[in-house]
Parts: C-alpha cells; structure tokens; sequence
C-alpha cells in the first residue's frame, strides 16, 4: 500500500483530541446534574435520555474522523499495468555563462532571466529530450538528453558565471559540443536552442553552423541583450564596479543579432529576437510542437489505483448514522384500550 499525502496522518492528533473531548464533556454534565438535586430526582427528570445513546454518537463522530483523515492520505493499493508511448524531438540548450551575461540590459540581468525562462520551456515540454550544454570560453554537455525534466532543471539551479572558469565566448565550440551530444543516428528531429548575446571572441561560428547543418541539426538562435548594450557590472566585496580591459576602459556588451540571424538562416532554423524583457523561448516552442515528431520508444509502468473513495465512504456513513440517529430512549406505550365514559 502506498500513501499519495502522508503527511495527512498528522491530522490523526485530532481524533485523541475529540475523544478526549466527549470523556471531558460527559464527565462535566454527570457533575452538573449531579450537583442539581438528588440523584433518583435527576435520574427520573433524565429518564428519557440514554447515555448508551450519547456515546454511540460520539463514537460514530470520532470513527468518521478517522476515516476522513484515513481518505485525505489517498490510499493506494492494487496496481495495474499502463504502456506509455513517447513521441518528440531533441532538444538541446546550449546557454552563454560568460561575464557578458552579467549585464542588466534585461532584468534582472541576462543570465538570470535566461535560466528562468529555460526552467519554463522546459515544463512546457511533452515527449520531447532535453539536453544542456553550457559555453563561455570553453564548452561541455551538463546534461546529456534525458526525459527527466526535473533532473534537468535541477542542475540549472548550480548555473552562473563562474560554472566555466575559461573566459571568453566560443560559440562555435558550444555549437560541435551540442552537435556530437545529439549522436548520428539520424539527420532530422534534432533542435540547438542557442541561448548568447552572440559576441563570439574565438573563431567566426558560421562553419560550425554549416556542420551542424550537414548533421541535420536546426538551430534556434536566441539574442539575449540590446544592440545599445550596457556595461557589466562585476561585484567585489559587497561593492559594485564595472569591467575594465586591459586598457582601464570600460567594458560594453552588445547584442550581435546579424551573426545569430546567419547561423540559424544556414540550419533552417530562426534567429529569435528579445522583446518586452523576455528572451522568447515562447516563439521556439512554438515552432518545435509544429516540427515532426519520432518515435521515443514505449514503456511499461505500474501504478497503484487510488482506494480514497472507500474510507471516505465510510467516514460519511458514520456522519449520517450519527444524524439520523436520537439521543432518547424508545418509550413503549402500553394498550389501555379505547377510552369509554
């Protein structure tokens, strides 16, 4: 047997509680009564009222507790076999952790409203493989494809500018590393999500572009930043200063939106451009719930039937005997016969 809400059962302190309760109540009216008057006095004034009765009702209401506490656990038991179909694609998430991310253009700033809404394409997700891939100036697979979304969103949650210790943006080398993540199985059904303000600082991205063209992988470039730019701010000691170069200026990121545009044109795939503070991986799901799907595989799984149903069954039987039921004794009359005068 398993329990969908264990931690129901700590609802099970009221019923000691209840019973507890009725003792205290009927002991204080025996008390009452008794003081009133004489006990044969009080025991022909409450001679209709049966104290069997009483305590019936009582334990019909404390019985029904516990069959209420028993049906909010949610039983269940028995099981029954389900075989479960997964169509999709895969999809792989390639995110920028390089300093320029740190920038504010967007707020909160770059990186952390791209983790946020990576967590929230991910839940919008049904069949589809997830993979991550994280860059700056050097790159790797944080999560090969998996069907478990929430592993996937759990190793997001460790995510910042320092997870790459190499500066630097190298999107050439997150486009191979996605690349060889996917396998080569097949020349479709494969989906990059590129996630960078496009400022590339390695070599030009667009033949890494056209290889993974060839390997049949679309590529959704995702500009994160504006085209004005803004500094990035770099935080020492609880005091804020701005990055510098080598030269003592200060350090301006832009959005490159002509080279993300370039790469997702050579994998039929589209540049997607920010707008009203979201990065728009609304616009990519879009576009990946159209693409054809293929077959994940099936899989057997168990699940246990919910038995909620038949102590809450019982816990509104009690309620009901109880109302239904009186607290006076049965009186029978005896047969005079009829009245004459």
């Amino acid at each position: 047997m398993r329990f969908g809400d264990p931690q129901a059962f700590w609802f099970l302190l009221l019923i000691p509680a209840a019973a507890a309760f009725y003792m205290w109540s009927f002991r204080k009216r025996r008390r009452a009564l008794a003081g009133f008057g004489s006990p044969e006095l009080m025991e022909k004034l409450t001679s209709a009222t049966s104290w069997v009765r009483q305590s019936t009702k009582a334990a019909l209401i404390v019985a029904g507790l516990c069959f209420l506490v028993l049906s909010l656990t949610q039983p269940k038991f028995g099981i029954k076999m389900e075989l479960l179909h997964r169509r999709g694609v895969d999809v792989m998430i390639a995110l920028d952790t390089s300093l320029s991310m740190l920038a504010e253009d967007i707020k909160p700033n770059r990186m952390s409203r791209a983790l946020f809404e990576i967590k929230a394409f991910i839940d919008l997700l049904e069949g589809d493989r997830i993979g991550l891939v994280l860059f700056a100036g050097k790159s790797f697979t944080l999560c090969p494809l998996t069907l478990d979304y929430g592993a996937a969103k759990l190793l997001l949650d460790g995510v910042d500018t320092d997870t790459i210790p190499v500066k630097g943006t190298a999107i050439s080398e997150a486009i191979r590393t996605a690349t060889r993540a996917f396998g080569s199985e097949e020349r479709k059904y494969k989906v990059l999500v590129l996630i960078t303000d496009g400022e590339d600082h390695a070599e030009n991205p667009v033949t890494a572009a056209e290889e993974a063209a060839d390997a049949g992988v679309r590529i959704f470039a995702v500009g994160v930043g504006t085209q004005d730019g803004e500094l990035i701010p770099v935080r020492k000691g609880g005091r804020v200063d701005y990055l510098k170069d080598r030269q003592g200026n200060y350090v301006k990121t832009r959005l490159d939106e002509v080279s993300l545009a370039k790469i997702a044109a050579l994998t039929d795939g589209a540049y997607v451009r920010p707008q009203s503070g979201s990065v728009g991986l609304q616009y990519v799901f879009q576009q990946i719930s159209e693409m054809e799907k293929k077959d994940l595989g099936s899989k057997k799984y168990t699940q246990y039937k919910d038995r909620f149903q038949y102590p809450l069954f019982f816990a509104f039987a009690c309620f009901f005997i109880e109302a239904l039921m009186s607290d006076r004794r049965k009186t029978i009359g005896e047969w005079r016969g009829r009245f004459q005068a």
